[in-house]
Parts: C-alpha cells; structure tokens; sequence
C-alpha cells in the first residue's frame, strides 16, 4: 500500500497516528503537495477531489478521505478503534465532531494564504471560527466521558484536530473556559503517537 501524503496535514495525521497505535507495518509514503486552487496532479490521478491522504491498495481502487481510511485500516488491522455499538455512535460522532473542527480551521488558513488580501471576508472568517468553538464546548461539555473510554479513533481524531489548533490558530486560546478538555489533551498529546506525528512548519 502507498499513502499519499503531507506532514502537515491534520487528515493525514489521523492515518499516521492510527498506523502507529495499530502497529501496521509495509506502508510506503509517498509525499504530496497542493491546495485546493493548485491541487497535486499525482494526486488527482488517484483522488478525483484531488485531497490528502490517499491510499493505494494493490487490490481495489484508491481510497480517500481520513475516515475511509482510517476505517479501512482499523478494519485490515484488526485495531478495534471503532468499537462495537452502542460505543460505536458515539466514537463516530466524536470523530465527526473533530472533523469538522478541522474542516473549519483548515478553511481559516486557506482564506489568509490563498485569497487575495484585498478580498478577504473577517466575517467569513469569525463565522468559522465560531463552528470550532461550538464544537469544542460541546465537546468540554458532553463527551469528556467517552474521552476518557478505551482509545478509539474519536479520540484520536480529536486530539489531531487540538493539535492542529495548537499549530495554525495558537493565538485563539482554545482551551480558555475549556479546562477538562484541556487537561485531557495535556495528556494526550503527549502519547507517543502524537508525539511521533507532530507537524513542523
């Protein structure tokens, strides 16, 4: 199998964290750039979306997004990061959570590196913004139960998307009013995985 990739992709880093949490061996990592003006041509080759992580099987078609992925691999693996239901809601729900915290965040850092600055929207901006932070009280607030459960990959997710924070929006304060959340990610973003993972400018 070949993951097609970026070091600082927070999508990616879910696929790399739950490959070293399950021990999966034999993947090649091939590197990819682009932005969704000037996407990767070996990317679209594979992604018709033209998005990291991609990955190759030698017996079907490539697979794209972070969760297909990781669902795939949880599965060949044998890893139980997606645990049985009723569980199984909830660690969806959690990684979906996280998902579109990233999804969010991403969108932030691509209207200041892409767009025109005579044509930036700071409303557009705030509004994105505003979906992290109702997503991380929701979080502080509901799920800090499930949190502390057996690993899975809600929990990784979310912390890739803390640490995605912590790397493009530091400045945001995110765990201001957040101190259970915060307490939890102290911890776990030191797991070796994370640490193993940690995106470098």
């Amino acid at each position: 199998m070949r993951l097609y990739h970026s070091p600082t992709s927070p999508y990616v880093r879910k696929v790399l964290v739950l490959i070293d949490e399950a021990r999966i061996d034999g993947i090649e990592m091939i590197g990819a750039a682009g932005t969704p003006v000037a996407p990767d041509a070996m990317v679209i080759e594979r992604n018709p979306l033209g998005k990291i992580p991609a990955l190759e099987r030698p017996d079907g078609p490539t697979l794209y997004d972070s969760r297909v992925i990781c669902r795939y691999l949880d599965d060949l693996s044998g890893a139980g990061f997606y645990p049985a239901a009723p569980r199984l809601w909830d660690t969806l729900t959690v990684e979906a959570t996280a998902d579109g915290i990233l999804d969010a965040a991403l969108l932030m850092v691509y209207e200041a590196r892409i767009r025109p600055e005579d044509i930036r929207f700071a409303p557009w901006v705030e509004g994105q913004w505003s979906k992290v932070d109702r997503a991380l009280d929701a979080v502080e607030s509901r799920w800090m139960d499930h949190l502390y459960g057996p690993l899975d990959m809600g929990q990784i997710a979310l912390g890739c998307a803390l640490g995605y924070l912590d790397f493009r929006h530091s400045g945001r304060g995110w765990r201001n009013r957040r101190p259970r959340l915060s307490g939890w990610a102290e911890v776990f973003l030191a797991r070796p995985s994370m640490q193993a993972t940690v995106p470098k400018a």
